[in-house]
This record gives structure tokens, sequence and C-alpha cells, in this order.
């Protein structure tokens, strides 16, 4: 890395060039912290982020949030603020051999003039698990104060050791009346008007991001001075919304943001519907765009639980053993380990039967008291215990014969309730039977079963279905 210069007017030309001809976004930088918009939770006086900037005890963070919240100019901004020397680079094009000459550079300057050095590293979840271990030593020892900058949840994209010696900010999407703002601040500094249907589009299109609304502006500033007859020059333009919908398909087809939902959402569906010819193409579609393909491994075993459920547990292993072999393998072969698992999904018998269960009994945890354990299910393995009533009452299924005791589990005031209701669909049929006659021990006549019969033909199943299907497991 090339040593740094002093500026000099070239430098100081060149600046003055960038703020007028730049592109908006970039124009319209706050010039301090008091002059972002939006992320009042982390920037407001006596908030966490911006005491330790006040304080100048700001370290080594992640900055974990949408796009376009602010991430690169607040990290800019702190670095100004600190007179530190700030160093951006970009997990996308950067590698250890950069990190490691930004390291060495930092050290340099910290000895000969004493400043020390923000390193900002936009997209930080695109660096391997070994590189994140080259910036661990810089980290430690305090060289740089490492600002890492992710859309990804930090907790699954970022090495435990390193997460550990970082603090962890979270931005969030702006808010509507803050977009507003920011297209206000633009338009005023540009000096064109708009509508307030244009402004209103322009501000519901871009779903929290900034930089989408200036980007939009951008495009919306340029037809607008251009459609202007020319008899009114002296007359300022003036966005309308036939201008915004022209900017924003222009901006959808230069930067493609919306796709990133767009089309996992697709993938998402068509693994739901099972349809694996579907589930192959948006697959397919995601890797040639680039999709961090992590992200769709998550997605997938996430539905693997959602979608699938005990209908075909071995859904989830399959999901899973997929994205260990994204890890292990890498792309573009693992693509093929990808596909495997959305055409096993896409085929497996759904339920959400689990998803739902669970979302009922935490409606339960959130909406009802913390009923107390009941004394027979306390732990009764230490001394005294037993003085105390803990575990007494309580009888191991593994001493009965059958492998199971009739006993209550649940605290008493939720004596007989029902969050898990299986459905008639592939393995599930099983457990349906299974728990049927749990429930029920005494009574196994069908007649005795209404109660799960009624549930079951409430999704379009029924007793019928989950015989023949138990027969067909067996």
């Amino acid at each position: 890395m090339a040593e740094e210069r002093p500026r000099d007017l070239f430098d100081l030309a060149a600046e003055r060039e960038l703020e007028r001809r730049g592109p908006l976004a970039s124009r319209m930088r706050p010039r301090d912290l008091d002059e972002v918009i939006g992320q009042r939770h982390l920037l407001a006086p006596g908030a966490a982020l911006r005491a330790l900037v006040d304080s100048g005890a700001i370290g080594s963070a992640i900055f974990f949030g949408p796009p376009g919240t602010g991430k690169t100019t607040i990290a800019r901004l702190i670095a100004e603020a600190g007179d530190r020397i700030f160093v951006p680079l970009s997990a996308v094009s950067a590698g250890v051999r950069e990190v490691r000459d930004a390291i060495d550079r930092a050290q340099r300057e910290l000895g000969a003039t004493g400043r020390t050095t923000l390193l900002f590293l936009d997209e930080i979840h695109r660096f391997t698990r070994a590189q994140q271990d080259a910036l661990l030593p810089g980290v430690e020892e305090g060289v740089v104060a490492l600002i890492g900058a992710t859309t990804e949840n930090p907790f699954f994209a970022l090495n435990a050791s390193l997460l550990s010696r970082m603090t962890l900010f979270r931005f969030s999407s702006l808010e509507r009346d803050e977009l507003e703002a920011v297209a206000r601040r633009a338009l005023d500094r540009e000096g064109v008007g708009i509508t307030e249907e244009a402004l209103d589009r322009c501000c519901s299109l871009a779903e929290g991001d900034a930089r989408s609304v200036l980007t939009s502006l951008e495009v919306a500033i340029a037809i607008a001075r251009t459609s202007r007859p020319s008899a009114s020059v002296t007359v300022p333009p003036v966005i309308d919304l036939t201008i915004m919908e022209g900017a924003k398909t222009t901006r959808s087809l230069r930067f493609g943001q919306d796709e990133h939902y767009d089309l996992i959402s697709a993938l998402i569906k068509s693994m739901r519907g099972s349809d694996p010819d579907a589930a192959l193409y948006w697959l397919a579609r995601l890797i040639a765009v680039g999709e961090d393909p992590r992200f769709i491994a998550r997605r997938m075993m996430i539905l693997a639980a959602e979608d699938v459920g005990n209908a075909d547990p071995l859904a989830l292993l399959v999901a899973t053993a997929a994205a260990e072999a994204l890890d292990r393998v890498g792309l573009p072969e693992a693509s093929l380990h990808l596909a495997q698992a959305a055409t096993y999904l896409a085929l497996a018998p759904k339920s959400n039967a689990t998803a739902s269960s669970y979302w009922r009994a935490s409606a339960a945890v959130r909406e009802l008291p913390g009923y107390a354990v009941p004394p027979h299910l306390r732990d009764g393995h230490y001394q005294g215990a037993k003085q105390l009533g803990h575990s007494i009452g309580y009888t191991s299924p593994h001493d009965d014969p059958r492998g199971w005791v009739e006993g209550s589990y649940l605290p008493e005031e939720l004596a007989g309730e029902r969050f898990y209701q299986p459905s008639s669909r592939g393995r599930e049929s099983v457990l349906a039977e299974r728990l049927a006659e749990l429930r029920q021990p005494s009574a196994r006549e069908s007649d005795s079963t209404s109660s799960l019969s009624t549930e079951t033909m409430e999704s379009g199943n029924n007793r019928g279905t989950r015989s023949g299907s138990k027969k067909a497991e067996q």
C-alpha cells in the first residue's frame, strides 16, 4: 500500500469537483454526526455509540444493518471526529494481503505521527474464516480500530473469536419521516421541487434505504431538468409522479436491489409449493446474480423446519448437510449440493405443524403468567431436594415395560393444553397415531379419538388418511 502523501492544491480541486459532479449520494454525505439523519438510537446525545465517540473511547466494532442506513458514512465521520486516518477496504475485492498491509501501515503511522487508524472493512461477512482470523492480531493489539460493516447476521457470518473482541451496533432502516428529510435536503440543494405524490412514491419504494432514495432522486432530477420546455428555464424543475415512476424503472435496471428479496421469495415459495423445476430455476438465478450462497443455505434450513417439519425429518438433515458442504467445498461445485437440497425440499411432504405448535406455545409464554414448575418435575439430584418435595411422585418411563407412564408434565394451570397438533402428511401421520394413543391410552377405539379427528379435519385431513399413511410407512 502506498504511503500517504501531503494534500496539495490538486487534491483540494478534485474534492471541490467531486462535490459538484459526483453522485448525489456522495455529495449529500453529512459533514458531522449531528447532520446524520436516522440511527438516533445510536447517535442521540447519551446514546451508546455517540458516547463512545465523544469520549474518544470507540474501539473495534461491527455495524450490522440493512444497506443504505449510513454505516460507511458514520464510520468515516467517527474517524474525522477522532482525527484518525480512515482506511476503507471492501471484503469483495480485498484479501489478507491488503488487510495486513493496512495494519502494518497503521503501526508505522502510529509510531511516526501518533495518529491512530480506523480500518473500515465493508461487507466483512464475505471474508472466509481464515481471512477473519488475519484481523485478530491488529484488533487485539489495538494497532487499528476495526469497523466491519455487514448486512448479514454477524452471529452466523463472523468468527466467534473476532466477534467477542468487537462491540456490536445494530443499524435500523430509516423511518418514513427520515427518508423524507433525506429527500428534501437533497432537493433543496439541487434547487428542484417535487409533488407530494412523487415524494410519497420515492420514499415508499426505498424500504428504509436512504441511498435508494438519493439514487432514485438523482435520475428523477436529471429527467425533470431535461424535460423542461426551453422557455421555462428560469422556473425550477419539478418532479411529478410520472417522472418518479420513470426514475424508479431506471434504478431497478441499474441496481436490481429489489431482486435480492424477490428471488429468494420465489425460491422459498417454489420449494414450499413442491415444484422442483421452479426451485432449480430460482436457485440458478440467485447464484448467477451473486447472492451469498450461505444466505440461500440458511433459508433452506429454515424451510426444512418450518414448512416440512416432521412430515419428513430427513429434510432438515439434507438442508444442513448442503450448508456444511458449501462451507467445505465452496462454489461453483457446491451449487450441486444446494440443488440437491432444493429438489429434496420441494418434493418432501409439507407440514407446518411444528412451527405452528411452537408459535402457540411461545404465545402462551408471552401472554400468560410464568407458572411454577410442578414439584414432581423439579430437580431432585442434590442433597436436600427430597426434603423440599422435589421430584417426589415422578416415575421414569424407563421403569415401565411399555416405556411410557401416564403423568402430567405441564404446569397445573395449563393441564390439558394441546400445543402440538400433527398433520396426517408423510412421516408425521405416524406421529399423529402415536400421539393419539398417548393422549388417550385407556380408550383405543376410533370413536375415542374424535378430538384429534376434528383437529386434523380442519386442515383438510381425516383419520382414514392417517391410517393409510401409517400402513404405507410400515
